[in-house]
This record gives structure tokens, sequence and C-alpha cells, in this order.
């Protein structure tokens, strides 16, 4: 199936605080944190009209406690889902449109702080998100690429961009 992307949706904010309500109610002192990342998050991004979360934990095993509720509630558990140290779930409407991809991580990882470290620098950066915007518009646009081919043509300047941001809040925190 072709993927869409969009032009920013004032709603995404709202979507995620609905969202995030729903999950500190199943999930409760089993998180510590819960971020609304990725494209959705970025004010003027363009993104495929999917709500990302970051969850936070102390402790995945205490997360894996509440794979039942989160089950009960609609939610698919993807368990890592590929990669190492991470908890993945989405949520899709009864009509099967995805709605939410969650993430969750040991607050103290590497990939819990990728995330907002990535989210952080394009809402510093306006130019560099309409960028990001602008490409994959241009990749969803051509209809030929499916979910995983749309993924893989943009990592590389996914890549370039997570470079520019960790330089970007290790310089910003050194001033700090």
């Amino acid at each position: 199936m072709a993927v869409t992307v969009r032009a920013y949706d004032e709603t995404w904010p709202q979507r995620f605080e609905v969202e995030r309500a729903r999950l500190s109610a199943l999930l409760g002192g089993s998180v510590s944190r819960i971020e609304h990342i990725g494209s959705t998050s970025v004010p003027g991004l363009a993104a495929k009209p999917i709500i990302d979360i970051l969850v936070g934990t102390d402790r995945l095993d205490r997360l894996d406690a509440c794979n039942a509720a989160m089950r009960a509630a609609g939610y698919q558990v993807k368990g890592e889902y590929g990669l190492p140290g991470r908890r993945y779930f989405r949520r899709d409407a009864a009509n099967g449109v995805r709605l939410v991809h969650i993430h969750a991580y040991q607050t103290e990882s590497d990939g819990f702080r990728r995330h907002l470290v990535f989210r952080d620098y394009l809402r510093a950066h306006p130019d560099e998100a309409a960028r990001y915007g602008d490409h994959k518009l241009g990749l969803a646009g051509s209809g030929a690429l499916d979910g995983a081919g749309y993924q893989s043509a943009k990592s590389a300047m996914v890549e370039q961009i997570e470079v520019r941001a960790l330089l970007w809040v290790r310089e910003r925190d050194q001033k700090a």
C-alpha cells in the first residue's frame, strides 16, 4: 500500500493528548514519561497522519506486565519488534487505518534520548524541518513506495539529521 504524507495538521497535538490520557490510565505507575515524537510533533512538518508516542519507563518488565491491558484496549503488542531494548505497540481504527505508534524505552537509554533529540532539533530548526517535509512529500508523491520502501528511501536523510541533532544538543548542553 502506498504511503500517505500530508501537510501539518493542527489537530495532531490534540490527538496526542487524547492518546496520552488513555495510556496514562492504562499504564499508570509503570511509566514515567509520555512524549509526542515523530513528524506529527513538529509544528509545520508534513507527516504520515499517524501519531508517534515515546513512552519512558524505569523498568521494561513493569511495562511488559501491562501487555494484557494494552491488548484489551485495542493495541497490538509487538515486543521489541526488531530493536533490542524497545517495546513497540500500535493501534488501528476499526477500518484498519493506523492511528498510533508507541515506542517504549527505559528513560535513561540511548533510544529514548535519540527520539527526543531528533524532535527537539527539528522544532528548533524549522528550515531543516521544511526540507525534511519536502523530501517526505516527494517520496510519498511518487506513489511507488510501500511503507518499507518509504522508510528505506528516507533513512539517509534521517541519519544526517540525527548527526546534526546530536551535535546541536551536545553544544546546547555544554553552554547550559
